[in-house]
């Protein structure tokens, strides 16, 4: 079970750290022309950079803690966070009718979920 949660969390992590990348770093517009990018041409530029230091943080959130056995609680917070984020994630890529990204945000969400239950329950540091 614990192999199975890091695995989860890494790969979490690095989801968040290439969005929170991309999203920190790269024009709007560039995001914009991107496939399944669209929505950033409708949100303000500072809110697509808050996502993107969101998700940075997230990636750090998500694995650091645990590794260097401070404040390891932060990664089932960080995890539920994830949800949260991956809800919003799919209602707007709902809304836009790019059901793809909304099966792949679900697939994020359980991911998620799965580390946030393991880490608060059976399988807490």
């Amino acid at each position: 079970m614990n192999l199975a949660l890091w695995i989860a969390a890494g790969l979490l992590a690095a989801v968040a750290l290439t969005g929170g990348i991309s999203k920190t770093f790269v024009p709007r517009e560039k995001l914009a022309a991107a496939h399944g990018g669209g929505w950033t041409g409708d949100a303000g530029a500072g809110f697509v950079k808050t996502l993107g230091v969101l998700e940075l943080l997230a990636a750090v959130g998500l694995v650091l803690p645990a590794v260097v056995g401070v404040a390891p609680v932060l990664v089932p917070v960080t995890a539920a966070a994830w949800v949260l984020l991956m809800t919003g994630a799919m209602i707007t890529h709902g809304r836009r009718g790019e059901t793809a990204f909304v099966a792949l945000n679900l697939v994020y969400l359980v991911l998620a979920l799965v580390v946030a239950v393991g880490r608060f329950g059976p399988a807490s540091f």
